[in-house]
């Protein structure tokens, strides 16, 4: 999924507990839910940015080549004004984008 096209908020929001609740009836069933989701957009995120770091690495013991690259820097700042992944899980969550289901108990 590509997260940089997310409308979630960037800063902090209050949400309707109502809402948030419906899909499962049980606030802490859907936060439960809701913050799986975060940590698997967490870990999407953190590799993706990896990777796109990895391209600028030097692999050089030296102290002295330390330079600034600003193609890096921007890198970083662009991950840096991206919603939090929470943000994104709860709009997820709210857009009924999450798919979630309870195994049946015997």
């Amino acid at each position: 999924m590509d997260y940089k096209e997310s409308k979630a908020a960037v800063s902090t929001v209050t949400y309707n507990k109502d809402q948030i609740e419906q899909p499962t009836e049980n606030i802490y069933e859907a936060i439960s839910i809701i913050a799986k989701r975060a940590e698997q957009i967490n870990l999407d995120l953190k590799k993706e940015l990896i990777e796109k770091l990895d391209e600028f690495a030097t692999y050089n013991d030296s102290l002295e080549e330390v330079f600034e690259n600003k193609e890096q820097i921007e890198v970083s700042k662009f991950y840096e004004r991206l919603p939090k992944p929470t943000a994104i899980a709860v709009e997820e969550w709210l857009n009924e984008k999450i798919y979630h289901r309870t195994p049946e108990t015997e």
